[in-house]
């Protein structure tokens, strides 16, 4: 597999510098792409660099992972208008065993061919640096005319955007980035780095010092920064990031996510989200064009993503807890999803607390809903939906308003869901 031209046809390639085709054809060349390591999960916004690595190490050639501690201390500027919060060592430690862990979803750490991943943590060569030595050995490698002229900090200094300057910590960012990339060509023979196309500046940076320092080639590419088609920005939803970690973002949500995209935004997607092939990628994108209403193209990069990030049985339970939502699931369905997903797939409709003691010996569906739980603003009202079959309770239909509802319905040991119409549900929970 040819790695420049797979990315090509993939709309994974914004900028890269001469001779770097050359450069990979001639022999397996190792790459770094860096990692912010201020969370302890990644989110989809880092999946774009993950999968240039996985793409990388699949054509042959050794991907490095690099996790930023040393540069995450210190706040990356681009594309940002403030300065960061600084993180602790431990914290950073801790980040980086849970980000090593998602890493292994999509490269191979622990294979014994040359070109098996690997990950670095820049804060383990930087860490014994004086700043004398720094100033000394790194410093004076580039001038501040050079580092001034690129546009992440220009930007900064003009003030656009609302940007509030930057202090000395941030400008020198450019520098320790650089040096990365100086210190992986003498220590790993590295001699591409990869990233987002905000990291031009930072990357060319690092090119030159190796020219400077060592007189090596090395080499720069970087992927479009991914936007959504009407021109948002890709990967955050009303309740912010949508993460790998099932912690912060139900495997349910992450499948919901991109099972949600526009058609437009799928087809672009589905190249750089996923290893599908071409032809089967052209397939997709035709069988859509001829039946959008079927969404073939987003059901497939729902199903790539979830089973790539979490798993087979996730998916599964994830299309099971749609067909709960959307379709005419059976109540024992209901019963199979586990509380995290049936949470996620409720997630925003109203909830009422109700009296688990009182369960116990039965409550009649009409004081439930009606009194205990305000489902209904009155019992007439009930009474008439239930008589048109209007009302269900853990996905069956409710015939006598006068049933006893007792402990024997409660969801997971704790919920009830209750449906009026075909597209009002109410959550309870028994405390």
């Amino acid at each position: 597999m040819n790695f420049v031209e797979e990315l090509r046809w993939r709309g994974m390639i914004q900028d890269m510098t001469p001779g770097t085709e050359e450069q990979l054809q001639k022999e397996m060349t190792a790459a770094y792409l860096g990692i912010d390591p201020t969370a302890d999960s990644l989110h989809i916004g880092h999946l774009v660099g993950v999968m240039m690595l996985r793409h990388f190490q699949r054509s042959g050639h050794k991907p490095i992972a690099l996790i930023g501690g040393a540069t995450g201390m210190i706040g990356d500027p681009s594309g940002k208008s403030q300065e960061r919060v600084l993180i602790d060592e431990p914290k950073l430690r801790h980040n980086q065993e849970c980000i090593k862990k998602q890493l292994e979803k999509f490269l191979d750490f622990n294979s014994n061919e040359p070109n098996a991943a690997e990950l670095v943590n820049n804060y383990d060569w930087m860490k014994d640096f004086t700043f004398l030595d720094f100033i000394r050995n790194v410093g004076k490698l580039i001038t501040v005319n050079y580092m001034m002229s690129k546009d992440s900090v220009k930007r900064r200094f003009t003030g656009e955007n609302g940007a509030d300057g930057m202090s000395f910590t941030e400008f020198s960012y450019q520098l320790l980035q650089g040096y990365d990339f100086v210190h992986l060509n003498s220590h790993k023979n590295c001699k591409l780095q990869l990233g987002g196309a905000d990291q031009w500046g930072n990357i060319t940076t690092g090119t030159e010092m190796i020219r400077k320092v060592t007189g090596n080639e090395a080499f720069a590419l970087t992927c479009p920064l991914i936007t959504k088609a009407d021109g948002k920005k890709f990967g955050k939803t009303e309740s912010g990031n949508v993460w790998l970690d099932r912690r912060y973002t139900s495997p349910y949500k992450f499948y919901q996510f991109w099972l949600n995209v526009s058609d437009d935004d799928a087809a672009k997607y589905i190249k750089i989200f996923t290893s599908l092939p071409k032809d089967e990628i052209d397939a997709l994108i035709k069988e859509q064009t001829e039946a959008p209403h079927l969404r073939p193209l987003q059901k497939r990069l729902a199903q790539e993503l979830t089973v790539m990030v979490h798993s087979q049985e996730d998916y599964e339970a994830a299309v099971e807890a749609s067909n709960i939502l959307f379709g005419n699931a059976t109540s024992e369905a209901l019963r199979k999803l586990d509380e995290e997903t049936l949470l996620s797939v409720f997630d925003g409709v109203p909830q009422f607390d109700i009296n688990k003691d009182e369960l116990s010996a039965g409550v009649k569906a009409i004081d439930l809903l009606a009194e205990k739980a305000k489902v209904f603003a009155s019992k007439g009202e009930m009474r008439k939906l239930v008589q048109g079959g209007g009302v269900s309770i853990n996905k069956a239909k409710l015939t006598d308003a006068e049933t006893l509802i007792d402990n024997s319905y409660l969801l997971n040991e704790k919920y009830i869901l209750v449906q009026k119409g075909k597209k009002n549900y109410f959550l309870l929970t028994a405390k």
